[in-house]
């Protein structure tokens, strides 16, 4: 493992503000995260999983506390520095697949690509790669809606892994797939993690945390515990 981690939440805390009542999405969170870790954020529902990965995402910045991805606070970027670390470092996986869906398979996949402006030729060819890498090469010119649930999110994936990412943050993947499909996508997840990829999930479902290297705990926006399963 890297000693120097290559993400970082210090003292981290998210405040919303409702009407006269201040709820506190994330309150005193440090954690490291190291290149090549496989780790699951668990926790009841409204407990901080999903803002915690939008912070990590950089959808959305700390009220208090610092971001760092490798040495770098993001917490205090602008919005368009903070959209191009988006677009290079970091790769997204949704439980709605968040598809386009007047565009194929291909042209899907070639989106991030696309808003870093790499060449439409050479865009074409990394695209290609990862569809035959989620083993879509038979649907390059299909649409989302003629693809089931699980060559959708298969779709999401090679999205997500078309720009290099440094980390992969997935937002319950398997959350609308039958128990088959989201197993094909935990067998790819386990096959990245194996390339080396760090992998960043959000999920409920007690099978997957037993799957990942490290299972983070959160209750009330506060890291309840923080375990390696292997």
């Amino acid at each position: 493992m890297s000693p120097t981690p290559i993400a970082s939440l210090k003292n981290v805390r998210k405040t919303y503000q409702m009407g006269d009542t201040r709820l506190d999405a994330l309150s005193d969170i440090n954690l490291d995260f190291h290149a090549g870790e496989y780790i699951s954020i668990m926790g009841p529902s409204g407990c901080g999983k999903s803002t915690m990965l939008n912070v990590l995402g950089c959808l959305d910045r700390p009220t208090e506390g610092a971001y760092f991805l490798g040495e770098e606070d993001v917490s205090k970027m602008e919005d368009d520095a903070l959209s191009a670390i988006r677009g290079k470092r970091l790769g997204f996986i949704f439980q709605s697949y968040n598809l386009i869906q007047q565009l194929t398979v291909i042209e899907n996949i070639e989106v991030p690509l696309y808003y870093q402006g790499v060449p439409a030729q050479i865009s074409r060819e990394i695209a290609i790669n990862y569809a035959e890498r989620v083993g879509l090469e038979g649907r390059l010119d299909h649409k989302p809606f003629e693809l089931s649930g699980g060559q959708q999110q298969r779709v999401g994936i090679a999205r997500a892994l078309a720009n290099d990412p440094l980390v992969i943050l997935a937002d319950e993947p398997t959350g609308n797939l039958d128990s088959r499909s989201g197993s094909d996508i935990l067998d790819l997840m386990d096959e990245l993690h194996g390339q080396g990829k760090t992998i960043i999930m959000v999920t409920h479902d007690d099978d997957i945390g037993r799957k990942s290297e490290r299972v983070i705990l959160l209750r009330d926006g506060k890291v309840e515990s923080d375990v390696r399963n292997h």
